[in-house]
Formats: C-alpha cells, sequence, structure tokens
C-alpha cells in the first residue's frame, strides 16, 4: 500500500521524489512565506516540485515562478510552455514526490469540473491547430510597421521641417511604434514561430533594435502580469497604486481606512489622461537602463544604446537638436497614451484584489474582458481587445483569437462566469468611470 496524505514530515531531499506524498495543506505552507520562508513548493499534474533554489535561474522570471509557490501552478505551465515535452526534461531534479492518492487533482476551493473542461478545451485547441502561426499575418503587421518608420524620416527629409510634415512625421513615427510594441508582444510569448530559441531572437531584434528596450525586462514584468493578472503585489501592471493611482475598491477602502494619502485620489479620473502617459514615458526611460545594468543585460544594454544613436542619427541632421526633442518626446507620449488606454482598458476597470489562487479560469476572467471585434480595433490594439482569449492562451498567434472565442464563452456560460464585451469608447469610458468610483471609496474611508 502506498502511503497516504501527511505520510511525510519535514522536507523531502531533492530527486528523492519516489515514495514521496504530500497534501494540498502541506503544499500551501510552502509558499515562501511566514514559517516557511525558505521554501516555495508548487504543484504541475499532480507532481510536487520544490523551486526554493531553482526560483532564482527559472529562465521565465523569478517573480513569476515564485507566485504560484505553495500553489496549483498546472495550468499556468501550460499556458507559458510552448513545447511542455522540452522543459520537463529539465525539471527532474525539481521533482520531490506528488499528491497522495486521497486528493483531489485541485486544491478544495476551486472547481474541479471547470479545471478539467477548460484542459480538455487547450488540448482541443493544439489539436485543430490553433497555437500554429499564419506567417503571412505577421509578415504584414511587420512590414506595416517598417514602412510607417521609414515614412516618418521621408516626410521629414523631403517636406522639410514645418509644422504640417513635423505632425505628420510624428503620427507615422507613433503608429509604427506602437505596432512594433504590438510585434515584440507577439515574440514575447512565443506565438510567432514555433522554436522558442527564433521567437527570443527575433524578440531581441524588435524589442532592441526597432523600438529600444531590454526584451528580459519585458518578459519580467509582463509574465508576471499573465501569471497574476490584477493581483495587488503580484502583477507589476498595478505599481502605480498606491503612489499615484489607487486602484480597485478593496484596495482603496484599505487605504482610506490606513490614513495614506499620496495624491488626491477622488480627482484621479481627471488627472489619469496627462499624468499616467507622462509618468510612464519617463518610467520606462530610466527604469530600462536600471533593469539591463543590474541584471547585466550587456547585449540588450548595446542594443538600446545603439537604438538611441540610431535615431538621433536619421533625425537630428534634418531638424535640429530641439525640433528632435520636440518631435521624439511628443511622440513619445503619443505612443504611451495609445498604450496605456488599450492595455488598461481590459483591466482598471476588472476586479483588482490580493491573490484569491482562483483557478486558472476564473482568475483571468475576473482580471479581463474584451472590446467588440472590427478590423479598426483589432488593428487599433494590436488584437488585444481579445483579451480574455489571450489571456487563457498566451502562446496562440493573435490571428487565432476569434477562432476560439466562442468556444471560451460556452465554457463559461456552462459554469456561470461572466464573459464580458464592451464597445471600445465604453471600455476607454469605463477606465474613467472605474478610476471615479474607487477614488470615492477611498475618499469616504479616509475621512469617515
Amino acid at each position: 500500500m502506498p502511503p497516504q496524505s501527511g505520510a511525510t514530515v519535514g522536507k523531502p531531499e531533492p530527486d528523492s521524489g519516489v515514495g514521496q506524498f504530500f497534501t494540498w495543506g502541506e503544499i500551501a505552507l510552502r509558499s515562501g512565506k511566514g514559517k516557511s520562508k525558505e521554501d516555495k513548493w508548487l504543484v504541475i499534474n499532480r507532481k510536487v516540485y520544490d523551486v526554493s533554489q531553482f526560483f532564482r535561474r527559472h529562465p521565465g522570471g523569478m517573480s513569476v515562478i515564485s507566485h504560484y509557490a505553495g500553489q496549483d501552478a498546472t495550468d499556468a505551465f501550460t499556458a507559458f510552455h510552448k513545447n511542455e515535452n522540452l522543459v520537463k526534461k529539465y525539471m527532474n531534479s525539481l521533482l520531490i514526490g506528488e499528491l497522495a492518492p486521497d486528493q483531489s487533482g485541485c486544491e478544495p476551493t476551486k472547481n474541479e469540473m471547470l479545471i478539467h473542461e477548460f484542459r480538455e478545451l487547450h488540448d482541443t485547441v493544439k489539436k485543430t491547430g490553433l497555437l500554429k502561426t499564419n506567417y503571412p499575418f505577421f509578415i504584414f503587421m511587420f512590414l506595416h510597421a517598417f514602412l510607417l518608420d521609414i515614412a516618418a524620416w521621408f516626410i521629414i527629409w523631403y517636406f522639410g521641417n514645418s509644422w504640417v510634415p513635423f505632425l505628420a512625421g510624428i503620427a507615422a513615427f507613433t503608429i509604427a511604434q506602437n505596432q512594433y510594441g504590438y510585434l515584440q508582444h507577439d515574440l514575447g510569448h512565443v506565438s510567432v514561430f514555433q522554436k522558442p530559441k527564433w521567437n527570443r531572437l527575433a524578440h531581441l531584434v524588435v524589442a532592441g533594435v526597432l523600438k529600444g528596450g531590454p526584451p528580459s525586462w519585458w518578459k519580467h514584468m509582463h509574465n508576471q502580469h499573465h501569471a497574476k493578472p490584477n493581483c495587488f503585489r503580484k502583477d507589476p501592471d498595478l505599481n502605480m497604486h498606491p503612489l499615484l493611482f489607487s486602484l480597485g475598491k478593496t484596495l482603496s477602502v484599505e487605504l482610506g481606512k490606513k490614513k495614506k494619502k499620496y495624491m488626491p485620489y477622488q480627482h484621479q479620473h481627471k488627472y489619469f489622461i496627462i499624468l499616467a502617459p507622462m509618468t510612464f514615458v519617463v518610467f520606462v526611460q530610466v527604469i530600462i537602463f536600471r533593469f539591463a545594468i543590474q541584471r547585466k543585460k550587456w547585449l540588450e544594454l548595446l542594443l538600446v544604446v545603439l537604438y538611441n544613436i540610431r535615431v538621433c542619427l536619421m533625425y537630428i541632421p534634418l531638424m535640429g537638436f530641439k525640433s528632435f526633442m520636440a518631435f521624439y518626446w511628443l511622440a513619445r507620449f503619443l505612443e504611451s497614451t495609445w498604450f496605456l488606454w488599450i492595455s488598461q482598458m481590459n483591466h482598471i476597470p476588472m476586479n483588482i484584489d490580493y491573490d484569491q489562487n482562483l483557478d486558472w479560469v476564473s482568475a483571468q476572467l475576473a482580471a479581463t474582458c474584451n472590446v467588440d471585434q472590427s478590423w479598426f480595433n483589432d488593428w487599433l490594439s494590436g488584437h488585444l481587445n481579445f483579451q480574455i482569449e489571450h489571456h487563457l492562451f498566451p502562446t496562440m498567434p493573435r490571428h487565432n483569437y476569434w477562432k476560439v472565442a466562442p468556444l471560451v464563452k460556452s465554457l463559461c456560460a456552462k459554469h456561470g462566469i461572466k464573459y464580458q464585451c464592451k464597445p471600445l469608447l465604453t471600455a476607454f469610458a469605463d477606465i474613467l468611470r472605474t478610476l471615479k468610483e474607487s477614488g470615492e471609496c477611498w475618499q469616504d474611508a479616509y475621512f469617515h
């Protein structure tokens, strides 16, 4: 008879997985917090892995794997790793055991039927080829951004530096940079090429040479966002709380009760339009250099420097230094404004709280919503108007989101999970509405 739950005592030695059985309660204690601060365990397909040391070497970033310490990481593991068989070869040294036979396939607080049916859906998606790429689509997306990038320079070169070509050049440069941003997002999610190494190489070129940012910084930040969206202290997209904004009703009430005030949050829906993109521009320019130097990403740092040199050499001889500074920073401001409204229309209006350790589907649907499909919306948002499908299947090429959307809707309807989809302008308005509501929640708790 194999040992049942609770049969193990203390911390097992690595590579001693045979015969070691654990309960969900024992796993939850190894969350890297409290008395077990040094221990980080997680579960993937009923097998228990000790990542207490490995998390620092995790290719996807040390934080993203730490966020699942003490929890079932099966669906997150499947979502992030396109070639599971390749990754599993490196996991044997971390294996310390498995769940006891009397333990359910997921934590007791989760919906096992929903988890099972979503995993069946994921298998269906894989078998029907929805994770495979249509290369002409991405070739077109790259070429149209690249041509706009060239057009921005050509407009200034040919028509001069008067107001009309100046603004037209800014528009072309801004659009190109945003579309490059969507493309590097695709590459970062390993959704363009079948082999991860080709995605990494192309990501280095697009993010570093064409956009001037280190891809490892993007991966470090964005993987955490996908792992635990809208979970405070785990999703770095919420780092603006509470220094600049008070986000979510729960966090806003908590902040107000603590009598903390860094900004007049009751007015945050008014200053978001200007302050958010201005802060983002400065933050990104500072943090990418700091990150690359701290992490010793010297190649990425070199590409960032070369990007800035390239842009200066292209434009300063045509318009002079002062005009170039106005051109460049206005374009960056517009790019940041575009990015923030598109990225936050799917998240700020949704539930924002601490990590509740929900199942993968419930966690993603609670934190994301969609925007109506149209040719314009798809292009404007880089297909992130299908944010729900993107979060459920982050390695899926974006041109396939619309194909899987009906299957996701059906699954949500069956299990009573709200699937939100709204018009574009409504989604934008909901950002301000939500900021106003959370600001009022903070104000009421602060003064009363």
